[in-house]
């Protein structure tokens, strides 16, 4: 734990001037109930799990509502609008992230829906026999799709230099087809040099995929500048929770796959007897009826950030990390966590632990005492936690394009009190999860379990 710069009180928080928020964000003013009875601003610390809808989002999506109708085969002046909204969301999206001309755009339902897609598309024929490599890290979505076939998970090094080495190394021992690599560890917000992944990956006669989740909220990524073939991403983490995502890249690929469903929408034409003269990407893996108002408020949130000034997303998540890092560091018991010795550049996502506290009931606490609500638990990312030593899980904090200063000094003074002076309330588990005790905070009026604060249920937490 480094104190270099220790942490004098909120107010002094050693960082630059007060950051403000850079976008609207649907709940920025949300009010939270504590144990107590008060009511203070919700502060939103989870924008990594699924990041609230920006306001220009929500305002697309009520405007082209009530256009909504069939889509690519209807007459109606309706579906001729939403048609065109859809197929236009499909080229705003891959022009936000600087695909290549002849890239295919798949609307899917999530960054993992994505990348299981393209597991079943990789050819098991030619030099590299079908193997994907992927490295320990990777968040689950982007590690279990390729473990139903040919497959090497490699072990990361303590640096970013030895794990390229240790993923050169693997690709001269023998051929591979794929590298699916994180653009950005879900758990520490470090970033890999894609660049250099790519680079090296081509050199040896493999393709690279890369898990955008959380790559692409966090900063501008430029397609054919990274040399990198597949793109995976989702509309719920860069501000658009309507259910889409998207694979972007080579089509040969998809051309070549057997559809990700069997349905109307991917066929050119069926026989009699059901046989099936499939369509080419993308629709031949968007059978059924498509989600075209997720796809337009992706689209919709693509256009907004990319008009955002150069630089502008960047700064703001630095100054917040800083901030946050440095009054942590400072907080006695509190690691920050790492994956690499010589890694420089990160987003707005930290991990941490609390010596002495599970994370789960510091989660808890967090919420029900001071109205923050921070990640909690393995991330889904398992074998990194088992790596980093916290096999029992960690606590998770990030920021978005609404966050603010204040954010990150309600944390640090919240986490500062809960190890000089403990809890203000009492904790239970409750299946499998750390609520107060007599949890009495109400909830919204229209929510299914609004009954359980009556009766003293935990319902919140």
């Amino acid at each position: 734990m480094s104190t270099s710069t220790p942490f004098r009180s909120v107010e002094t928080c050693p960082s630059t001037a007060p950051v403000g928020s850079l976008l609207p964000v649907v709940g920025g003013t949300l009010q939270a109930p504590l144990i107590g009875g008060r009511v203070v601003r919700h502060v939103n610390l989870d924008y990594a799990a699924s990041a609230p809808a920006l306001q220009a989002v929500a305002d697309h999506v009520t405007e082209v509502l009530p256009y909504y109708a069939s889509v690519h085969r209807g007459a109606g002046y309706a579906s001729q609008v939403s048609t065109n909204l859809y197929e236009s969301a499909r080229t705003t999206i891959a022009a936000f992230v600087g695909a290549r001309a002849d890239d295919v755009t798949v609307i899917t339902r999530n960054t993992t829906d994505s990348l299981n897609l393209l597991a079943a598309a990789v050819p098991t024929t030619g030099p590299g026999g079908g193997e994907v490599l992927v490295l320990d890290v990777e968040h689950h979505a982007n590690l279990l799709p390729w473990t139903a076939g040919p497959h090497r998970v490699l072990p990361t090094a303590d640096t970013v230099a030895l794990t390229l080495a240790v993923l050169e190394a693997a690709l001269i021992e023998r051929p591979a087809t794929l590298v699916a690599v994180t653009g950005c560890s879900n758990v520490t917000g470090e970033l890999l040099p894609i660049d250099q992944i790519v680079a090296l990956a081509h050199a040896y006669g493999a393709r690279v995929v890369v898990d955008g989740a959380q790559l692409v909220p966090h900063r501008r990524v430029d397609l054919a500048a990274l040399g990198a073939d597949y793109l995976a991403f989702s509309g719920h983490k860069i501000y658009a929770p309507f259910g889409a995502g998207v694979l972007i890249g080579r089509r040969d690929w998809l051309d070549a796959a057997e559809p990700h469903l069997a349905g109307g929408g991917a066929v050119r034409t069926v026989s009699p007897q059901g046989e099936a003269q499939w369509a080419p990407a993308p629709q031949r893996h968007e059978a059924g009826t498509p989600n075209v108002l997720g796809a337009a408020a992706l689209a919709a949130a693509c256009r907004t950030i990319a008009a955002l000034p150069p630089g502008a997303l960047e700064a703001h998540e630095a100054a917040l990390a800083e901030r946050l890092t440095t009054g942590l560091q400072s907080i006695p018991g509190v690691r920050v966590l790492r994956v690499w010795d010589d890694s420089t550049a990160r987003v707005g996502v930290i991990g941490f632990t609390v010596a002495g506290h599970d994370p789960g009931r510091v989660a808890a606490y967090l919420s029900a005492e001071h109205g923050i609500g921070v990640r909690d638990g393995k991330f889904c990312a398992h074998p990194l936690l088992a790596r980093l030593d916290v096999p029992e899980g960690a606590l998770r904090a990030s920021f978005g394009v609404g966050s603010r200063s204040e954010d990150a000094d309600r944390l640090i003074l919240a986490l500062r009190q809960l190890v000089t002076r403990g809890e203000g309330t009492d904790y239970e588990l409750s299946t499998g999860r750390w609520t107060p005790v007599a949890d009495t905070r109400p909830a919204p009026t229209w929510a299914p379990w609004s009954t359980a604060a009556a009766t003293g249920s935990p319902c919140i937490g």
